[in-house]
Parts: structure tokens; sequence; C-alpha cells
């Protein structure tokens, strides 16, 4: 597919906007990784500035138009109007409208400014010659039509919008921008200064050209501005690499539970295309990444390093590394680098003065400098941060909007803060909260729920007297809390350390007193020693964090040691991350968490390491409670009967004890216990909404759900000796997710299932012995996703039918091959929208015919299934985005595919020979994987490769190969770069984009050509022969593949040929290239695009390791192409029909996999 020169164009006046909003719009732009066009200054006058203007908003994909006072009265913006209306028409060209201090009704409607303009214009044209005058009427008529169509659209109204704030308008246009494009870069903060200072070094190493791995360094204090640094020079460089990885904040990912298999795995799916890899071991992956880095060019960036054990497993070695990688890492630690051998390292410095007081007076103010009467307080503010952008970001935020009176109080606190403290000096901004309750609120979040999902923590924290979503949002606006990836709630080291820093105030001395025990040290002294009091409302204690100090388990030896994860993320689970863990010890690769989820299996709680319940018998407050892997002692009747939530990881009973008061819980966790029941009869709990029984390898049967009306969420997640599921799962009205996944002993699922009228997630995978689904699914009118991988060992057969439409989907899941079972019936709702059958064993009469019925579904995955095929009815998927057919093993051949279809991934597939794929369908593909695809020779509409003896003898003799004969047995090897795979047998012919080629060896160019050059270009002048007309172009190239480069895949190969005397160009690169020193020959239909005393360029373009010897060319004539219309198919795979691959006004780029 064609890769557009820019991204976006503007279109704007200069003389209104260009040396503010739009130039400050544009660098927000580029810094976002956007490749953007604006027309300079000096091109104002220049007559081809509407030629570039045109060229430019051709080939980038938006178009922002950004409406002021001034707009309208430039012929040259009105110009650039009906050049981008007429791009929307014909290519599909989106257009953002933007108005800046002007209503859209004065746009549409022609009214003050814009009606002022064109009382401007008709003058001019009224004072116009009558020949002249015509032409202007036709204009200007054009103009408001233009005006009246943009107008229609949806756009961006700066009075609308972030209050009338341009920046925060800004920010908000570059984040549509971003969707539109859905691009690969990453978020950045709002406010960039000094920014560009600071990245040109950097982006000067990575631009140099340099082919061998270079590996660089950003270093800097806390706070400084590393991070935003990398992600800056990651958006501006990633397209300039085969693939790109970003690997955040890696100090607190490899804390947690197999964090840097995680890591090894996020980078194994970006280098590889988002194709996911299971590794199990920190070693496994280290060769997993060894192989995948080693053939292509990489940009691997490696955000806050802390510890050399995350370098070796994820960096690994630099000669590793495909020639041009790059690695960029960010440390504190500098010296941490000393044994690796890095090329470059950047020291972050502080902000200056100037740009201190600009970003301050951003987040302070909304604008680049003080209002007036602060700027002294301003100043006094700047001596305190010491240039530290993120201390300016946060208190210039805590003093947004306050008076002179605030800013007074708040410089007093800081000037008693003696020294560069930051972290008490932070604080202030905690202080400058109105209330105590977003103070309360802001200590809760940071103490127990960084890093988990915002509507988990709304839930749990609202039945705490708190007003949560409110209170986020005001420590959002106050700096102190963002919301990343996946609605989970984000804060800085700083913030995090300050919060226990105020908390550890409240009573140095005696941790009992504290509202918060986030110390698991000071949990233990308090528990041990019978001191908490009633002031305490939250308390957190992992009993294994602290097993170092108390037994000799440094030699442990944990490699064989059983390890399962402590946190859910797939499933949207409610579980936290230990983000709390502060004070956590390494050995060797794990971290002592990972080792202590290890020892849950193998080593028995130490007697010493248990408490008395009575310990927290004067905690009446106590709200949170995470207590993994404690054991209690004693009667639970003075137990906190106020508990929301209830995190009690390795719980170490087979029962729930009786009087555990649970009826005031809104979640409860025991992930990872020897549970077999959770409780006795019917257990009252009407609050709770999560429950958490994943791990659970003892449970035998799920308990009674009857008192549990509130129950949102169930995760059942690997209870692998699970064999029932209790009726009453079926009165759980309010359930929206059900995760069973791994419950491999489960046969059955109980008929009331479909009561669950609010279920929206139904996870299944894993479930190997699952005999049956009821046909009550049907009725699940809100099921959105389902996954059912891997749940049948033999075949999970699809019936269609028992039913005048389909949802209608019988499902049979076989526990084992039986001669008399019955298909079991199993319905899928018409409402659901993700489907996943990946490993279920389905064959193609398990499929319904069908499909269409499921109107609704946007992503489907029927990876790993021994398929031959799909139905027809697939493209009557009309919303279906994705599809996923993973090593489909089997799949031999694919139908027309819905055109709504974005992402089409069929790795694997080795049996695969032929799809249908229309080009318009793959100009709309955002991705496109058939990697390793290795059969694959024909796409009906795009390309056809096979034996050169199969094709018309004429069109063999187009080219010159009267005797094939003469060639032999010869076996070649082809390259196909659209599934990187090499294909080596007898001499092939490959026919796309109406062009023939074939690959054979030699080293010199044939002496029918009788245009020849050496080298790499050819220029002739089409030469005049009475009663002959062209019909067709042979072109021969001679180049040759260095022993080094003949393993690689080859991506710039290609012939361009331009007609100058037209303005025609024509760029090709063929699907399928010669591996060795070879020939191509190439046969093009061009028919009349070619005429005497034209003047021709042609030239080759390859890749690194290809070097082109020699070219020539010479026309076929009509008498020799005398080829019968029966024939004409063979000659051309599209028919002649390039529309969909042009650029611009007769220039195409014919290109399949690019």
């Amino acid at each position: 597919m064609s890769r557009c020169s820019y991204q976006v164009s503007l279109s704007f006046s200069c003389k209104d906007t260009g040396r503010t909003f739009t130039d400050h719009l544009y660098a927000a732009l580029v810094r976002a990784g956007i490749h953007t066009f604006r027309a300079d200054d000096e091109l104002e006058g220049e007559e081809d500035t509407e030629s570039k203007f045109q060229q430019a908003t051709e080939e980038s994909r938006i178009s922002i138009i950004i409406f002021s006072k001034d707009y309208a009265s430039l012929e040259r913006c009105l110009g650039e109007l009906l050049i981008i209306l007429e791009c929307r028409k014909t290519v599909g060209h989106k257009v953002l409208p933007i108005y800046y201090k002007v209503d859209p009704s004065e746009v549409g409607k022609r009214t003050g400014s814009f009606a002022e303009a064109f009382a401007t214009h008709e003058e001019k044209f009224m004072a116009a010659t009558d020949e002249r005058k015509k032409e202007w009427m036709e204009k200007v008529e054009r103009w408001r039509t233009a005006l009246r169509e943009v107008a229609k659209l949806r756009g961006m109204v700066l009075q609308n919008q972030a209050d009338g704030h341009e920046s925060k308008f800004i920010q908000e246009i570059v984040d549509e921008v971003w969707n539109k494009l859905n691009c690969r870069g990453l978020s950045i903060t709002q406010y960039q200064i000094g920014i560009d200072s600071r990245i040109e070094s950097i982006n000067f190493w990575l631009q140099g050209g340099a082919t061998d791995v270079g590996i660089a360094v950003i270093s800097g204090i806390g706070g400084i501005g590393k991070t935003t640094i990398a992600k800056t020079v990651y958006n501006l460089n990633f397209d300039r690499f085969e693939r790109t990885s970003f690997l955040s904040n890696i100090r607190e990912t490899s804390k947690q539970y197999n964090g840097l298999v995680r890591l090894q795995e996020q980078l194994l799916s970006d280098i590889l295309k988002g194709r996911k890899q299971k590794i199990c071991s920190v070693d496994e992956g280290i060769i997993k990444i060894k192989n995948a880095v080693s053939c292509k060019r990489v940009l691997v960036v490696l955000d806050d390093v802390d510890q050399l054990d995350q370098l070796d497993a994820v960096l690994g070695l630099r000669d590793w590394f495909y020639p041009g990688s790059k690695v960029i890492i960010t440390t504190q630690y500098e010296q941490l680098l000393k044994s690796y051998k890095v090329d470059e390292t950047f020291k972050v410095k502080e902000l200056d003065d100037n740009e201190s007081l600009q970003l301050f007076s951003w987040h302070a103010f909304g604008q680049g400098h003080p209002v007036e009467g602060f700027m002294e307080y301003s100043k006094s503010v700047l001596q305190h941060c010491r240039g530290l952008p993120f201390a300016l970001q946060l208190l210039g935020s805590s003093l947004r909007n306050r008076s002179l009176k605030e800013w007074e109080t708040a410089l007093e606190k800081m000037e008693a803060i003696t020294g560069n403290q930051i972290l008490q000096k932070l604080a202030i901004s905690f202080m400058s909260l109105q209330d105590d309750h977003d103070k309360k609120l802001f200590l809760h979040i940071a103490s127990f729920f960084v890093g988990m999902e915002k509507e988990f923590v709304v839930k749990v924290l609202d039945e705490c007297d708190f007003y949560t979503r409110v209170g986020i949002e005001n420590l959002m606006d106050r700096g102190l809390l963002t919301i990343g990836e996946g609605n989970k709630l984000i804060m800085h080291q700083f913030l995090r350390d300050m919060a226990r820093r105020i908390i550890h105030q409240e009573s140095p001395d005696e941790p009992g007193k504290r509202s918060i025990l986030w110390d698991h040290e000071d949990s233990f002294h308090v528990l041990s020693s019978n001191t908490g009091t009633e002031r305490v409302q939250g308390l957190i204690l992992n009993v294994h964090l602290l097993m170092k100090d108390k037994s000799p388990m440094t030699d442990f030896n944990v490699s064989h040691a059983k390890r399962q994860p402590l946190q859910d993320t797939e499933d949207g689970s409610i579980l936290p991350w230990q983000a709390n863990s502060w004070k956590r010890r390494r050995l060797g690769l794990f971290t002592w968490q990972s080792i202590t989820t290890a020892l849950t299996n193998l080593l028995p709680m130490p007697k010493e390491v248990k408490f008395k319940t009575d310990a927290f018998s004067m905690m009446h407050k106590l709200r949170l409670l995470q207590l993994n892997y404690v054991q209690l002692c004693g009667s639970y009747e003075k137990f906190p009967k106020k508990l929301r939530w209830l995190c009690w990881c390795g719980f170490p009973l087979k029962s729930l004890p009786s009087n555990l008061p649970l009826e005031s819980l809104v979640a409860l966790d025991l992930r990872h216990s020897i549970l077999e029941q959770v409780w006795k009869g019917t257990k009252v709990l009407r609050m709770l909404k999560f429950l958490n029984l994943s791990y659970c390898h003892g449970l035998i049967r799920t308990p009674d759900f009857s008192g549990l009306p509130s129950l949102e969420r169930l995760l059942l997640k690997d209870c692998t000796s699970l064999v029932k599921v209790h009726q009453s799962i079926g009165d759980l009205e309010k359930l929206v997710l059900l995760n069973l996944k791994g419950c491999k002993n489960l046969r059955k699922m109980p008929r009331k299932i479909g009561q669950l009228k609010s279920l929206e997630k139904l996870i299944l995978s894993g479930c190997s012995n699952l005999e049956m689904l009821p046909m009550e699914l049907e009725k699940l009118k809100h099921l959105t996703v389902q996954h059912a991988y891997r749940t049948a060992k033999s075949q999970s057969r699809f019936i269609a039918g028992m039913s005048d439409s389909w949802p209608k989907i019988l499902w049979s899941w076989q526990s084992k091959p039986s001669k008399n079972l019955e298909p079991s019936s199993a319905f899928l709702p018409r409402t659901l929208l993700k489907l996943s059958l990946r490993d279920c064993n389905l064959s193609d009469d398990a499929i319904p015919w069908n499909l269409s019925d499921l109107s609704l579904l946007l992503e489907l995955d029927l990876s790993q299934n021994p398929i031959s095929s799909l139905p027809e009815s697939i493209r009557g998927l009309t919303m279906l985005k994705s599809l996923w057919l993973d090593a489909c093993t089997r799949l031999q051949s694919l139908p027309e595919l819905p055109s709504s279809l974005k992402e089409l991934v069929a790795r694997d597939c080795i049996s695969l020979e032929r799809m249908k794929i229309p080009p318009s369908l793959l100009k709309s593909l955002d991705v496109i994987d058939l990697t390793g695809c290795d059969k694959l020779v024909k796409v009906d509409g795009l390309f056809q490769l096979e034996p050169v003896g199969s094709f018309h003898p004429e069109i063999i003799n187009n080219l010159g190969l009267h005797d094939l004969e003469s060639i032999g047995d010869i076996e070649i090897e082809l390259c196909n770069n659209l599934t990187f795979t090499r294909k080596k047998g007898p001499l092939q012919g490959l026919c796309e984009f109406g062009i023939f080629s074939t690959f054979i060896p030699g080293s010199n160019i044939p002496a029918w050509f009788n245009n020849k050059s050496l080298g790499s270009s050819l220029f002739f002048i089409v030469p005049s022969i009475p009663n002959l007309e062209i019909r067709g172009l042979n072109v021969c190239i001679v180049y040759v593949c260095s022993d080094s480069h003949k393993d690689g895949n080859l991506h710039d190969f290609c012939i361009k040929i331009s007609n100058k005397t037209k303005a025609l160009e024509w760029t090709y690169s063929p699907t399928f290239h010669g591996n060795e020193e070879m020939i191509w020959l190439s046969h093009w239909n061009v028919r009349y695009q070619f005429k005497a005393g034209d003047e021709v360029c042609v030239s080759v373009v390859v890749g690194v390791g290809f070097q082109v010897k020699e070219c020539g060319t010479n026309f076929v004539y009509e008498q020799e192409e005398t080829c019968s219309r029966s024939n004409s198919a063979k000659e051309s795979v599209t028919d002649g029909d390039l529309s969909e691959y042009q650029k611009t006004q007769g220039v195409y780029l014919l290109c399949h996999y690019n």
C-alpha cells in the first residue's frame, strides 16, 4: 500500500494566524509525530504555491482548514478550499474544519467578516472586463458553494471547546487528528516547553544514517522529562524503522509478578506486528527476542530502567540486532550501564529560567506568561522548583485560579522548607486541594489503587463515603492524577512518595494511629503488638515480602518453582498490581514478589507469622484491607464490620469462617487460596459487586450466588478442579463479566445462564472438557464478547438450524469422541460484537454458512483451527473490522471479505494458496499480515504467480522468450514480499497491474533490447515508426544480490517509468523478486500511453545489498502483440484499472505489500 508524503496539510491565513495559533498547532502536530505540510510564508507570492499545496494535499490523509476572520479575503485560501473538497470527493480525503474566533454560521451563511470578504471579491469582478467577468462570477460561486459544503462537516470551535483556552484547544485538535489517523505514536504531555533543543542531538544521532547498531542513554533525575523526551523522539522517528517498540515504566512493571516476561511479550508483540507470544520463562523470552530482532531494522525504547537484569532480559546483546537498529534507554542511574557499550549519553538538563516561567505559566494561567500582578510570585515559585518540569507542572496546576492571598500562603509554606526537599515542596499542591474530601481521596488512591481500573475504584470508594468520580476529576485538574491506557489510574512516583510521607507524618512514632498502614513492616508491627486504633481506615500486609528478613531463603532455588500470575489483565479484572509494595528486594532475574508466589505451593507458612483476630478489634473504621498470605487465628466476632474491599490472596483455610463479617463488602478477592468451598449454604452479601476466586485450584464447586444480587464481575480463572457452577448463577441479573478460563474439569453449564440478561463478556477459553452450552444462551441479548479458546479436545461443531433465522448456532463441545454423542445446542445472540473461537478444533462443516446473521460482529478470531475455507457468507458481516486466522494450517483459500475490514491477520497459514482482496479493500486495510503463508500464489484482483509454461505463448513471446525449452529444468528462488517467505521451483511468471514479469538467471541484457544502459537508469525518446502502434513496453533489469543479504526480504525494489512529455509516472514494486544474480524481465501493457517523440526515463531502486548492473527497454508494436481477447485475462490481473493506486494526477504507485 502507498505511503503518504504527509499525514496532514494545513490551510490557513498567514496574515491572521500564521505566526500565532497556526504556528503553535503546527508545532504540536509535529511533536506528536504527525507529518504536517504548512506552506512557508515566502511561498505566498510564488506562482507554484497552488501546485505545491495541491500535491501536498493529495499526498496527505487529512486537511485541517483554520477558518479565521481574514480567511475568506484571500483568494489563495479559497483556492485551497476548492482543492481540499475535490480531494474529499475523489479520494475520500478527510477534512477537519477549525473555527478560530469565528462561528460556523459565519462561514456557511457568509456573514460578518466572510460577508465583507465576498463583497470585496464581487467588486473585483464588477470592475473586470466582460470576458473576465463571467470567469470571476463562476469562481466566486464555486467559493460560496464550497463554504456552504464545508460548514456542514463536523468541526471544532474554539469558543465551544476547552473553555476557550487556545493551548487546550490545540491539544484537543491533535487528539482528534490522532484518532483519525490511528497513529502508532505515543501520547505526550500538553505543553512541550524546551523540548526542541533537548531532542535535537538525539534526532541527529537517530537520523545520521549509520548502518551499525546504536545504543543511546537518556539520563537525568526523576521528573526531569526523560520519558517525555523519549516519547517525542519516538514519535518523530518510528516510521523510519521496519518495527518499533516502546516499553514504558520498566521499573514498576518488572516489580510485578512475571514482570520481565510480560515486558518480553510486549516487545515481541510489537516487533512481530501484534502477534502475541506466550513465554513461560525469561530464558525462553531471551531466545525469542534474539530471533525477532535479528532480521528487521528496529527502534526499541526502554523507559525507566533501574536494574541490569531488565536489560539482560529485554535488550540482550548488541550483536543480536539487525544492522541499522537503534536502542534508547532512559534511566536515573547512568552508571548502571557501564557494562554495556553505549554509543551516546544524553544528559537532560533542567529548564532555564525563561523555559521554567513559560511551563509554569501555561499550567498556572493557561498562557505562556504570568497574568498581571503575579510575576514576582511566579518567580518565587520557580526558585523552589529548580527547573524540574514535573514540579513546575504540579505546582502550577495547584495554584491555577487561586487568589493572591492563597499564593502568598503557599509561598510561605515553601519558604519554611529549607534546602531542595522537593517532596515536601510538592506537598504544597496537596495542600491546595480545597477540602479534606479530595485530600483523603488522594491518599487512598496513592496507597491502594494506582494502576487499577477507574470504574472499579469508583465503585469501591463510593461505598467508603467518597464522591469518587468528582474527586478524581479534581485531582486530575491539579495534576495529581492521570488516566492511562485501559482507563487505569496513573500517579507519578514523586506523588506516591509524597502521599506516604504525609500519612507517616500523621503519627511518626505510632503507626497504629495513622489513617492508612501502607508499609508492610508497620502493618506487621501493629498487628503483632495489637496497637491498631479506630483511626485506621486501610491496611496492607504481604507476609511474603517480609519473609526474607525472617528466614534463610536468600539462596532458595526458584528455577523449578510453579509460578502463576498475580494479575489478571485480559478480562478487565479488579486486581491490584502491588503498586504499594515499594520496599522490594531482588534476587537475580526475579523480584522477591515472584519468588514468594512460587513459595505458595512449595513451603508452609512459618508458624510464627500468625496474628490474632483481636488485633483488628479496635479498627472500627477499617474499610480497605489487603492481607496477602497472612494467617489469622481466633474468633471473627470483633472483626471490622464495615469492610468494603477485602483482598486476601493465599487465604489459608478451606472455607471462609461463618462469622467473618462480609456483609458490607463491595469487592472480595481470594485468588491463590486453598479454598475447597467458599461458604456453606447461602450468604447474603447485598453490596458485593466483584468476586475473584481465580487460581483456587482446590475449589470443586462455586458457592450459592442467590444472596449476591449486585454482583457484576465473577472471576473463576484457572480453577482447575471446578466441576460445577451453581444453578443460582442465573439469579445474577447485574453480572457483566463471567471468566471461566482454564477450568479444564468443568463439563456443564447450568441452563439458568440464559437468565444473565446483563452479561456482556463470557470467557470459556481452555475449558477443554466442556461438553455443552445450554440453548438458553440465545437469550443473552447484551453478550458482546465471547472467548472459547481451546474449548474442546475434539471437534466444536456448529449446526445451523432449529430456528427461522440464525442467531442460532448449535454449538457442540465434545470432550472426547463418542459413537452416539448427540450434539448439544448453544445459541449466539445477534448482538455479539466479538467472538473468539481460537483453537477449538473447528473444521469446515462446523462453521455455519449463514454467518451474516451476526450482523453487528466487529471482531472474529478463528485462529489455529483445521479449516480449509470460509463460507462465502462471511462477506455479509458488514460491520466486521478484524479477522484473525493465525496458524490455520489447512486453510487453502479465502473468499471475498467484507469491505468494512480494517485488520486481516492470517500468519503461518502454510496451505493458503488463493484469496480474494479487491484493490479497494487492500487500500482501506490498516493491517494485513500474511507472514509465513509460503504457498500463496494468487490473490484474485491483485496478482497471480504460476509456472511460465502455463501462460499463453504470445505473452512469453512478447518478452522474447521464444524457446523456453532451452532454459531447461532450472530452479530459481523467489522471495515473497507480502508473506516474507521464499519459494524455490521452476521458472515462474507473475501477473499484476497489467504487468507480466519473470526472473531468470543471467548477467547480460538480451540482444533484442535496443535501448541499453549501464547502471540503474535509462533515458530515451520514443522513436517514430510509420503505421505501427505501440501496444507494450518491455523492461529488462540485470542485478546481483550480495551473499550477506540473500536471507533478507527486500522492500525497496522497484522500477519507475516516467513519460516526461505526458507527465505520467508509474512506480512498480513486484510482490515477488528473485534472490540471486538475475535478469528481471517485465512486459508492461501500457497500450496508448506512449507516442513518438515522448521523452521517457526508466530508473530502478533497490535495497541494501543489491546492485543494478544494467537496464534496457524495447517496445512491442501492434502486429507483434497478437494475443487474442480470450487470453487477455492472462495478461492483466487487474484489467488495467489502476485508479486505486493513483497518488496524484498521472502518478501511480503499484505495490501490494508496502
